[in-house]
């Protein structure tokens, strides 16, 4: 029979919730922050954004849950759950209002201030993206996103702002939210501008080119000018498998599965790998490097990788290839059940991923995201009874403890998120995540008024007994 040390989470495990600025923060023009590529998105960002504001439209983002005004609320009530760190991110154009500016905006660095002072008063380290799918809308309508170099020298300037500004706040970075979902959604992941008629895989490439010099410089900076700070990369890394053992469907659901690793094998080994050379040949694509960018990526890989993990799939060799904001859509898994909006809980798949990715890098890993959105009914004496958040939890977590006991170092775990956002993938409040209920709907009708469900309660157990009670 297992003691109860073999039950508990290591030492120093980090315990928290992650949200992103854009779902969140809401305030989209006040106090000198530009508008950014989600202000301009009304049903999720696998729609087509608009190219600009228009007057009288409704946009989720705009006012989100209004966290800008009430982070004290939220941040005390994530400090209740006995979180010991945050993750969040910040919105570049609050910083730079364009993102091309010479000089960043004194409020947006002062609301990030208060916000970490507020999170390091309840004991929450901040984990902190750097760019979470907010980058400014000028740079996406004046130079076309991440397929402009010229976004290199903005990003590294943001990047040295904010280093030097809360370099004794902040101590855990990531560079790009899920920079493999170029494929998928690049709008959110690159602010890429296409042109008509040309092979959309020219510029994903070329613009993740970029991103990668981009990120390298960060970590260059970031241990320059934190030198005990870590940073990473993040990734979209829901488990793949092939729909049969059918060897095309094994060797299809492989390739397809390192379409993602492509990204982390160069931000953590630090060099592009061979099998590129042949996708890029195959498919027309020409990535021009300039001198010294191998050399800067080769330097400075990232510390850590992060990750989000919601559900798996299934391929089927020659079936066109989707994705969402939770990763590949394939074939539905006879063997899962699925959550009302159709992502197939595998709890398994997350033990599986952790020792795929640790075999493959040897670096620590983050799961920064994993989570259940589901329809949420507020009972007539006001309660919220989550069983299935609770039951998704719990199975989840304890596959991470396995994977832990497999040998896998993970630094941490932040549940997507702790308190109801504006969905990423469809701009909805009905797809609900949170520990916390926020009253808003769809419509952006509401109170805001936040209200704690049961997995509020349970969460803070398994916090408090770092996991034993699992």
């Amino acid at each position: 029979m297992a003691n109860s040390n073999d039950k508990r989470f290591p030492e120093g495990f980090l315990w928290g919730g992650a949200i992103a600025a854009n779902q969140a923060e809401g305030a989209w023009n006040e106090d000198g922050k530009g508008p950014d590529i989600s202000n301009v998105v009304t049903h999720g960002f696998t729609k087509p954004a608009d190219e600009d504001i228009i007057e009288g439209k409704y946009y989720p983002s705009h006012e989100a849950i209004d966290f800008y005004h009430r982070y004290k609320e939220d941040i005390a009530l994530f400090g209740e759950m006995g979180f010991n760190c945050f993750r969040t991110s910040i919105a570049w154009s609050r910083i730079f209002p364009n993102g091309d500016d010479a000089e960043p905006n004194e409020k947006g660095l002062q609301f990030y201030d208060d916000l970490f002072d507020e999170m390091l008063k309840y004991g929450m380290k901040p984990v902190v993206t750097i760019s979470h799918y907010e980058t400014p809308l000028h740079l996406f309508k004046k130079y076309g996103g991440w397929r402009n170099r010229k976004l290199i020298e903005f990003f590294t300037r943001y990047c040295e702002t904010i280093f030097k500004r809360y370099k004794d706040k902040v101590k855990y970075w990531m560079t790009f939210n899920e920079i493999n979902n170029m494929h998928t959604i690049p709008y959110a992941a690159g602010a890429i501008k296409f042109e008509e008629g040309e092979n959309i895989l020219q510029p994903i490439y070329q613009a993740s080119h970029h991103m990668f010099v981009a990120s390298s410089l960060a970590v260059k900076l970031c241990h320059q000018i934190i030198p005990d700070a870590k940073i990473g990369c993040m990734l979209s890394l829901s488990a793949v498998y092939p729909n049969t053992c059918h060897p095309d469907d094994v060797f299809g659901a492989y390739e397809l599965r390192r379409r993602s690793l492509f990204y982390s094998d160069v931000h953590l080994r630090g060099y592009y790998p061979s099998y590129i050379k042949r996708i890029w040949e195959e498919r027309d694509v020409h990535v021009h490097m300039e001198q010294g960018d191998e050399e800067i990526i080769r330097l400075y890989p990232a510390d850590y990788l992060g990750f989000s993990y919601y559900r798996s799939t299934t391929y089927k060799a020659g079936m066109p290839i989707l994705g969402h904001t939770g990763g590949i859509v394939g074939l539905e898994n006879p063997y899962l059940k699925s959550t009302a909006w159709g992502w197939q809980i595998d709890p398994k798949g997350l033990r599986y991923v952790c020792n795929e990715l640790y075999d493959r890098y040897q670096k620590p890993l983050f799961i920064v995201e994993n989570g259940l959105g589901a329809d949420d009914k507020v009972e007539e004496d006001g309660s919220i009874i989550d069983d299935y958040r609770i039951d998704y939890l719990n199975s989840h977590l304890r596959e991470v403890r396995e994977a832990i006991k497999d040998g896998v170092d993970i630094i941490g775990y932040t549940w997507w998120g702790p308190i109801d956002i504006v969905s990423a993938g469809t701009a909805e409040m009905k797809k609900r995540y949170g520990f916390i209920y926020v009253d808003k709907d769809n419509e952006g009708n509401g109170t805001l008024k936040r209200a704690k469900k049961k997995s509020f309660y349970w969460y803070k157990k398994i916090i408090e007994t770092n996991g034993e009670i699992l």
